[in-house]
């Protein structure tokens, strides 16, 4: 069994890395709405460091089928459950509910993973997908989903909804997924993004990762060029932000000029887009992205 990197003290942020968080009236509405619906956010669960920025500017990554994961990732703060709880047939409406309330644009829906359900969830994304077009149908999707155990039909039934957006995280490279993803597989990561390409080349499709769990700068070139022949369009990566002593060791701090550096790298190996810093997250200015994608780019793969 691979052992985690676990150091029993916390480490200390950089002074780079350190910033100041708005507050204000949205954030405490984009809250107030969450609530309302009994949504779950990936903000919350994922203690994610910029949801008082994203929620300032009513934006919120929504989580569906539970708080509680079946999986065991250790660099996620999201709770673990063998059989969590079955899931509510009524969610997709409230979800569909509280983006209309909030007058979103861009919404990204996400969930934990499922693989107590035998499709992984895949329907309910679709009926969630379904439920957000009827209610609001300029507003534009993007998914975040598990792999669905590689599951071809479960892939294809998100797919056959149309996101505008599939994104799926590979989160980190090949070498790590023992210690840092132990119930994924790297290659079935990305067979899941070049079938929903092949599914619908309309979709956008993407995938992000985090650095400072301990790969090197070579291997995040060479997974940029895995990415590429998965025909991935746009590609997210951050700085991975321990969330408590019982996860995984930050192995390194990766510098601010680094990530210039790792967007340079996105371009030459042909991403649409790469949004690459310290705080960026695969969701963070998600709509943002998308546009900058369309305006570089101009084109799927």
């Amino acid at each position: 069994m691979p052992v985690v990197p676990m150091s029993p003290t916390r480490q200390r942020l950089p002074e780079w890395f350190k910033r100041s968080l708005p507050a204000g009236a949205e954030s405490a509405r984009t809250n107030e709405t969450v609530r309302k619906h009994g949504l779950v956010t990936v903000c919350e669960e994922a203690t994610c460091p910029n949801r008082q920025e994203c929620w300032s500017k009513r934006a919120a990554t929504f989580m569906l089928m539970g708080d509680h994961c079946t999986r065991t990732c250790t660099f996620c703060d999201v709770k673990w459950a063998k059989a969590p709880a079955a899931l509510d047939a009524s969610e997709p409406m409230r979800l569909a509910a509280a983006i209309a309330e909030l007058g979103l644009r861009f919404a990204v829906i996400t969930s934990v993973n499922r693989d107590d359900l035998v499709d992984g969830g895949a329907g309910h994304f679709a009926a969630a997908i379904a439920a957000v077009r009827a209610a609001c149908p300029t507003t534009l999707i993007e998914v975040l989903t598990p792999d669905f155990q590689g599951r071809p039909d479960a892939i294809a039934t998100v797919a056959a909804a149309r996101p505008d957006v599939y994104n799926h995280n590979l989160e980190t490279v090949a070498r790590l997924y023992p210690t840092v993803r132990p119930q994924a597989r790297f290659r079935r990561s990305l067979d899941l993004l070049q079938q929903v390409k092949r599914a619908d080349r309309r979709i956008w499709t993407k995938s992000g990762i985090m650095v400072g769990l301990g790969e090197t700068d070579d291997e995040v070139r060479w997974l940029m060029d895995d990415l590429r022949a998965a025909e991935v369009d746009i590609m997210t990566i951050g700085q991975y932000l321990r969330p408590s002593l019982e996860h995984h060791d930050i192995i390194r701090f990766v510098d601010p000029a680094q990530f210039v550096r790792y967007e340079e790298w996105g371009k030459q190996a042909g991403f649409a887009y790469v949004a690459a810093g310290p705080y960026v997250r695969s969701s963070y200015f998600a709509e943002q992205v998308l546009e900058g994608a369309v305006d570089l780019g101009g084109r799927h793969s």
